[in-house]
């Protein structure tokens, strides 16, 4: 099991807990509902790569499996209990690197009031602290106007642009690059996501 997961937290109407097997019919159906919001910034497998995952199911016990083993941590994002989004912690390395990476999306319904700007924060200052990494990356495409206010809201430093890094709606794409460091935030991300309003709308 990753040290420090799994992990619940809740500031406000803000929630991030473990994805859970039963969060399958609720993740399909928010991923259908959200299609055209969510796909140009989605990951997507490149041909000839081997298959994605069929259902939400095998998505959850996939990431699960994978938590366990110290690799990931997935969670899920709520507001007053209901899941409206996925927050994703990949690559999670010990040894001399001790670091991690984040993706997330949120539901169109809830985007904007900072609910994933909040989540972002929990989830850094607890890899920073319990989880004991060093390095918290973010990789978001130049286009994605509302995931760089999110980085910019946080302070998250810009190290340099990857081309083609990800298989993001089809295609290679390039992406921007992101990090903080536990020594550049000892007091933690969360008094700067309260300071920009992040989750009281």
């Amino acid at each position: 099991m990753a040290l420090g997961w799994p992990a619940r937290f809740k500031q406000g109407s803000v929630g991030v807990r473990p994805l859970v097997r039963s969060d399958a019919a609720r993740l399909n159906a928010l991923r259908l509902a959200n299609d055209s919001w969510l796909s140009p910034w989605d990951a997507t497998i490149p041909a000839g790569a081997g298959l994605g995952f069929t259902t939400q199911t095998s998505m959850i016990a996939f990431q699960r499996r994978k938590a366990k083993q110290g690799l990931m941590m997935p969670f899920a994002v709520t507001w007053d209990g209901e899941l409206v989004g996925q927050l994703t912690v990949n690559s999670i390395t010990r040894g001399s690197a001790l670091s991690a990476s984040i993706g997330y999306w949120i539901a169109e319904s809830h985007a904007g009031r900072g609910i994933t700007t909040l989540a972002v924060a929990i989830v850094s200052d607890h890899l920073l602290t319990r989880a004991g990494l060093h390095r918290v990356e973010i990789a978001i495409r130049p286009e994605n106007a509302a995931s760089l206010r999110i980085v910019a809201k946080l302070g998250f430093e810009e190290v340099g642009i990857a081309r083609r890094f990800l298989h993001i709606n089809g295609g290679w794409r390039d992406h921007r690059i992101f990090q903080i460091l536990a020594e550049d935030v000892p007091e933690g991300l969360m008094a700067r996501a309260l300071a920009s309003g992040a989750g009281q709308a």
